[in-house]
């Protein structure tokens, strides 16, 4: 039985609006501003092997390494309609610990065996650990949260009260956790009530064809793709600034080489896994690979497990970008997959002139806040990710104040901010002149200013404070981030990775890098 392209294309549609909508409730049911406003979460269908067939256009951190905590899920727990899964290990294909995956199997009726499963993936602004926000700069996993491996965390929708209760006394703000689990756990609902719907529509064999056969189109796509690039095998090398217990370099390299129609992604001579928290998981690692493989095939071919088969990722282990446990990895998730991400669009370059932009911001810079709101009455934790430039590429100039690269959520609204949190928003504005000068310019960043209403402890955890991002073909490097701690009137330089005491009336000020700039600048005649 074979599918003819406009069924194939109908099929892929339909199982997107399944990830789309799982997403739509998720947002509309959150509790917390992350899962409200910032949207900090994602949502996919996998077939009955656990490989990925489509996602929503949420997270791409999330969207290439949720496929291997699914697969965890399925080697440890036999699951049956309506049960719920949850797990948040980033050694059983996890991220980091506030990120948590919960999965459910798609069982059509009188079926013995699930056809598919659903799963999404939320980052929640507290999951216990040494700091509020769970990203506080630790040596261990054991310092960061509250680490879950697969467990049963629902049986026919029902939650199991010990499994739910153990959660929720492992975090800072259980209500608020409550919350948003209950939304992803309708989320699935949602899923779930949806494949089934587009079963009955299709039929069950021509739907467990088109999920076989979506992955096989993508990764015909993708070879095709590969052969058309030039033969040969491109380098390059990036750094972080530091893994916060130590200001020494952290390195990334990589070399990619085309084979015939596969390619080698080798990160041999990067850095051993640090100290600190900024070292990567292979989950982490094969999600900015994936990015960059999904950015360059293009909007045309279906992002599934089947984009992956061309693949070979050569990640030694005990390196910044396949850790080892019990590494801390907080910021392996968040700062050292841009800095993946970096490294892979140089490398590719020399062989994409026409197509790779300049380096952007490279940070998520993370803010993480929390304490008791004596105000309210009520513990709280704040978690977000602050924008900064797109870098300048062959076409045009980068955008100013967004999220790049492996993030994509929102920001949070100025007065939901204040409503929600003791804190005082001073100013919010794009950081002028921030994006590197060239023929296109890299975006600029943001400069952030916050006030403390009452005592709190902050994480920052952000990147390109020391190294600038680079430009390209002769474009100029954006400026480096500047974070900054004013008290009473004295302004202190901040690390780029701290944990702060704050006191009421402390400023944090917050100024993101800029985008590199592509190509040379103009010179303009008097």
């Amino acid at each position: 039985m074979l599918l003819d392209p406009v069924e194939l294309e109908l099929a892929r549609n339909r199982l997107c609006a399944v990830a789309e909508e799982m997403g739509a409730v998720l947002a509309q049911a959150g509790l917390s501003p992350n899962i409200k406003e910032r949207r900090d979460f994602s949502c996919a269908v996998f077939d009955a092997s656990g490989d990925m067939v489509t996602h929503a256009a949420h997270i791409p951190v999330h969207l290439g390494s949720t496929q291997l905590s699914v697969r965890a899920v399925l080697e440890s727990i036999a699951m049956e309609a309506g049960d719920v899964a949850v797990v948040n290990d980033p050694y059983a294909g996890g991220t980091h610990l506030p990120d948590v995956t919960v999965v459910t199997p798609v069982f059509l009726p009188g079926s013995r065996r699930p056809i598919a499963y659903v799963a999404n993936r939320a980052h929640h602004a507290d999951i216990g650990g040494a700091s509020p926000g769970s990203m506080a700069i630790c040596e261990e996993i054991h310092q960061e949260g509250f680490r879950i491996p697969p467990l049963l965390l629902c049986r026919r929708w029902k939650p199991i009260r010990e499994t739910l209760e153990l959660f929720l006394a492992n975090t800072r703000v259980p209500s608020e956790r409550r919350g948003d689990l209950a939304a992803q756990i309708a989320a699935l609902e949602t899923g779930v009530a949806r494949m089934l719907e587009v079963a009955q529509r299709m039929g069950r064999r021509r739907l467990v064809l088109a999920m076989r056969a979506l992955q096989e189109y993508s990764e015909r796509m993708i070879r095709s793709y590969i052969r058309k690039l030039p033969a040969g095998r491109w380098r390059a090398r990036d750094r972080l600034d530091g893994d916060g217990f130590d200001s020494a370099p952290v390195f990334i390299q990589v070399a990619v080489e085309r084979r015939g129609s596969s390619l080698i992604v080798d990160f041999g001579g990067s850095s051993p896994q640090t100290r600190g928290p900024v070292n990567a998981n292979l989950a982490v690692t094969t999600s900015a690979v994936f990015y960059v493989v999904a950015c360059l095939a293009g909007t045309d071919v279906p992002a599934n497990a089947g984009m992956m088969k061309p693949v070979a990722i050569r990640a030694p282990r005990g390196t910044v970008v396949n850790c080892e446990f019990p590494a801390a990895v907080a910021g392996g998730n968040v700062e050292t997959s841009q800095r993946i991400v970096d490294a892979l669009l140089r490398a590719l370059a020399p062989a994409l002139p026409e197509r790779i932009p300049a380096a952007s911001a490279g940070t998520m810079t993370n803010l993480a806040l929390g304490g008791f709101d004596s105000v309210r009455g009520r513990h709280f934790a704040y978690y977000e990710t602050i924008a900064g430039g797109a870098g300048g590429g062959p076409q045009r100039r980068g955008a100013s104040a967004v999220q790049t690269h492996m993030t994509n959520t929102r920001n949070t609204p100025v007065e939901v901010l204040e409503s929600y949190y003791p804190v005082e928003v001073i100013h919010y504005r794009i950081r002028r002149g921030s994006g590197g000068k060239g023929r296109h310019r890299g975006g600029d960043g943001i400069d952030r200013a916050i006030r403390l209403l009452g005592q709190a402890r902050m994480t920052l955890l952000a990147d390109r404070r020391a190294t600038a991002p680079y430009g390209l073909a002769g474009g100029q490097p954006g400026r480096k981030g500047i974070d900054e701690l004013v008290r009473a009137g004295r302004r202190q330089r901040l690390p780029a990775k701290t944990t702060e005491r704050l006191k009421p009336g402390d400023v944090i000020r917050i100024r993101t890098p800029g985008g590199g700039g592509w190509g040379r600048p103009k010179r303009r005649r008097c």
